[in-house]
């Protein structure tokens, strides 16, 4: 870490992302708060997170963009145009705006779709190849440190001040992003011939990454594991009621608890995956994660703390040990489609999870939901240990041209 933090590229991009990332999980949590005043039920507040899981789904077109253009100013573009676009919420004055809330949102999920593939295709030509698991580590660390405090944060600002004064806050952080990507010193290549072909751009990240060994083991493994770890979001409030017989809004402990495993697999994540590839660090952190949700199943307060806090540490891992791979293994060119296509790949199978587990809940006892979960990532992570390429180091480095065959059709 502290090597990383010598490189001011490294800490001025973790600046400026630390303070959106701040913005971001206050705008969520505000405008659900907003919308159930706004209506008085759940079910509209829920509407909120749901479209901007909806707007995420564009993942492969952010991808295409990311690939499309130089990654800074394409994130400078995109930083100021969030600007702009959580200003409109300034409109919101009763119940008549409330469509307001969901279109911002839903753009928003699309804006991110594009963001977070630069960001990530943007990190390998900031700092050296042999860094980017701690930098992703580090970048796991503040998100995660930030969601032990960015609930008080979006709930006190608007109890305080309300949605519009939070909306103003969130525009400020995107337009401290785009200072802190200004005072970046890079120099990207063009992008050359790699946007050529629609059809192309479009798929030549699933394309990658069936082609691409190691990438398509963890891809399908979390994407096997995401079928079933949805049913966690509904089986949580049942572990606390009926297991626990404590009040639903215990669950915040839980979240909390969670919250602090998560900063410290974020700290830990760059250790683990300089000891082994990242496909046997994703198998360890699906092992450790469904061992975690079988704690859950025990009636016991220390016993689901305990369960909490180990699903919370090996979340970093998995996302360190795939972010790492996609970027050490992707040519420069197609970074963004991959990263695009590997979102979709696992957001789409969570997605679906999430609404069985809600109606499975009302018929079949949390445990066996909570058995259901662990059997599938173990599935998933005896898929991983029979691949031979989850065994091996990486193949490529960092910033490889999108050239080749080795490439593949970057168009």
């Amino acid at each position: 870490m502290r090597r990383l933090l010598r490189i001011r590229n490294a800490r001025i991009y973790l600046l400026g992302d630390v303070v959106s990332t701040l913005g971001d999980s206050a705008l969520w949590l505000a405008m659900a708060i907003w919308a159930k005043e706004l209506t008085g039920s759940s079910a509209w507040a829920g509407l909120v997170m749901f479209c901007y899981a909806i707007g995420s789904l564009f993942s492969p077109l952010g991808g295409v963009i990311a690939d499309r253009f130089r990654r800074r100013p394409m994130l400078i573009c995109a930083n100021l145009l969030g600007a702009g676009l959580v200003l409109l919420l300034l409109g919101v004055h009763g119940r008549g705006q409330l469509w307001i809330i969901y279109l911002v949102i839903f753009l928003y999920g699309i804006l991110g779709s594009a963001i977070g593939p630069a960001q990530t295709a943007l990190l390998p030509a900031l700092v050296p190849a042999d860094l980017l698991a701690e930098a992703n580590g580090a970048q796991q660390t503040l998100t995660e440190g930030l969601r032990l405090v960015t609930p008080l944060v979006g709930a006190g600002l608007f109890a305080v001040a309300g949605g519009a004064v939070v909306a103003v806050i969130d525009a400020a952080t995107f337009l401290i992003a785009v200072a802190s990507l200004l005072a970046l010193r890079v120099d990207e290549p063009a992008p050359g011939r790699r946007a050529a072909g629609a059809g192309g751009r479009m798929t030549a990240g699933f394309r990658f990454i069936a082609r691409e060994p190691a990438l398509r083991s963890i891809t399908l493994a979390l994407a096997l594991a995401m079928l079933a770890f949805g049913f966690t979001e509904s089986a949580g409030f049942s572990v606390v009621t009926t297991g626990l017989h404590h009040r639903a809004t215990f669950v915040g402990v839980l979240i909390a608890v969670q919250g602090v495993g998560a900063v410290a697999g974020g700290l830990s994540a760059a250790a683990i995956l300089r000891r082994m590839p990242e496909g046997m660090m994703t198998a360890l952190g699906l092992s450790c994660a469904a061992a975690g949700v079988l704690l859950l199943t025990v009636p016991s307060l220390f016993v689901v703390l305990a369960g909490m806090l180990l699903a919370g540490l090996v979340g970093p891992w998995v996302s360190v040990a795939a972010i790492t791979a996609i970027q050490r293994r992707t040519p420069s060119g197609i970074v963004g489609r991959v990263t695009g296509a590997f979102g979709l790949s696992l957001s789409v199978p969570q997605v679906a999870s999430v609404g069985l587990g809600a109606a499975l809940i009302a018929a079949v006892s949390y445990r066996v939901l909570l058995i259901v979960v662990a059997a599938v990532a173990g599935l998933a992570v005896s898929y991983l240990l029979s691949r031979p390429e989850t065994r091996h180091k990486t193949a490529r480095a960092a910033g490889l041209p999108d050239s080749g065959p080795a490439a593949g059709p970057a168009g």
